[in-house]
């Protein structure tokens, strides 16, 4: 029987890091080094490896991840079975999100990292990177969208985040938990995610319209969101506290930036759902949304971001960006 066709590319991250002369690490590696350095994994699949970017995750951009997403999608047309993205753990969720809304094929893709450079004691990256292609060449992941796949566990992208700093089990699905697992080189799927139907997003997109975020913190004055329309942005992301709550004299600020461009409310607490019909007061999520906010559901404050940028460069009506957001509710 043939080996699956598996694409791996590699855009950088700590599992392609190793010492400098100056100190620290930096990323060095490529997919073809990485992929050699993995016993048993040339077994998995039959692999290509691509290297388009060699930097650290935080200076990725939604315009890399697009032309990722087009690469993944030009691969599965020519027949490739699975795909795994190899990145650092910064932005993984974020890249994983995008990835999920722009690759709408049933074969999986599966975005992995590491929290130990290559060099370092205990290094992660080979035990991840194994699990990843077992995960991306197993056909019960088809159909789960994209995932991220790290410390052994199988996460959706819509419910991942890194909840910590150092660990190597840093990345969590507060909402639902893991999908499943590998032990002992076999795929577990415990839970299945249903992807949500949403409209056409372009692809290629070349620059993408702006969408700025900003996280509310007790005794916020609102003027920093009252820049927002001058700076040029076209969308806003608001992190509010608790179910979506901002202070009170924020809240006509709110009104006034919604009435020019689309604005969403997500919960900077990073579980849970944004309120929709039980707070009243001024700045609550009910006033909020009387004033043409929008709910951004269950998703996180840089998923949301996401969403609205790729909805907006698609050409996507107020009413459409909504009904995508509550599909994530």
């Amino acid at each position: 029987m043939p080996r699956p066709r598996l694409l791996v590319l590699s855009l950088g991250g700590t599992i392609t890091m190793t010492a400098s002369a100056g100190g620290g690490i930096m990323p060095t590696l490529g997919a073809a080094e990485l992929v050699a350095a993995v016993p048993g994994l040339v077994e998995v699949a039959e692999i290509e490896a691509r290297s388009p970017l060699k930097v650290g995750s935080a200076s990725l951009t939604l315009e890399n991840i697009a032309e990722v997403a087009a690469d993944i999608n030009a691969a599965f047309a020519q027949g490739f079975d699975g795909a795994v993205v190899v990145q650092g753990t910064d932005t993984i969720e974020e890249t994983a999100f995008a990835l999920d809304l722009l690759v709408r094929d049933a074969r999986p893709v599966v975005v992995v990292g590491a929290m130990r450079g290559a060099q370092q004691p205990g290094a992660d990256g080979p035990a991840n990177l194994l699990a990843a292609a077992l995960v991306a060449t197993n056909a019960d992941a088809r159909g789960l969208g994209t995932l991220v796949v790290m410390n052994d566990e199988i996460h959706a992208a819509r419910f991942v985040r890194k909840a910590h700093t150092a660990l190597t089990s840093a990345f969590v699905s507060d909402t639902a938990g893991p999908l499943g697992l590998v032990a002992e080189g076999r795929v577990r799927i415990f839970a299945r995610v249903a992807r949500p139907s949403l409209p056409a997003l372009a692809a290629g997109m070349g620059a993408l319209p702006p969408v700025a975020l900003l996280k509310i913190a007790m005794g916020d004055d609102g003027r920093l969101l009252r820049a927002v329309p001058g700076l040029g942005f076209a969308g806003l992301v608001i992190e509010g506290a608790g179910a979506g709550h901002v202070p009170a004299a924020m809240a006509d600020i709110v009104g006034e930036v919604a009435a020019g461009m689309p604005v969403v409310i997500a919960s900077r607490t990073l579980a849970g759902p944004v309120f929709e019909r039980t707070y009243a007061y001024p700045g609550s999520e009910i006033d909020l949304l009387a004033r043409g906010a929008l709910s951004a559901g269950l998703l996180t404050g840089v998923k949301a971001r996401l969403l609205l940028t790729l909805a907006l460069a698609s050409g996507w009506n107020r009413d459409a960006v909504a009904g995508a957001l509550s599909a994530y509710d």
